[in-house]
């Protein structure tokens, strides 16, 4: 595949853990980019919500999100909702895998596999 592959992701998240153990298995060069560590921009995640949707992006069952004020999760906009992810990275569902344009968020073999495929 021509273009790079970046999953983004916290080393603890087991979905995390299990695309980057598939893409390995696959033999996909991927960097791993760690959002808790190493952080996001507002340019990524406006790139991201314009690809998936804000409304995806944002893990409203994480434990970060539940532990917000009322106040924060009540009228979410997008860019209400890109700012408290750009102030917490950890409500980014995850992995979110970009190869090129093209953006996934979360991890399903199948989709992978039709990716990767088809890119191959």
């Amino acid at each position: 595949m021509a273009d790079a592959v970046i999953l983004y992701g916290i080393k603890t998240c087991s979905t995390v853990k299990k695309a980057l153990r598939w893409l390995e298995e696959q033999g996909v060069e991927v960097r791993y980019h760690d959002v808790r560590k190493d952080g996001l921009t507002a340019a990524l995640l406006e790139k991201w919500s314009g690809v998936v949707g804000w409304e995806k992006l944002l893990n409203r069952s994480s434990l970060t999100f539940r532990r917000l004020e009322d106040s924060e999760k009540q009228d979410l906009t997008e860019a209400k909702a890109l700012a408290l992810m750009l102030d917490h990275p950890t409500l980014v569902r995850r992995p979110v895998l970009e190869t090129g344009e093209t953006v996934t968020v979360g991890f399903r073999p199948e989709v992978y596999e039709e990716l990767f495929s088809r890119n191959g």
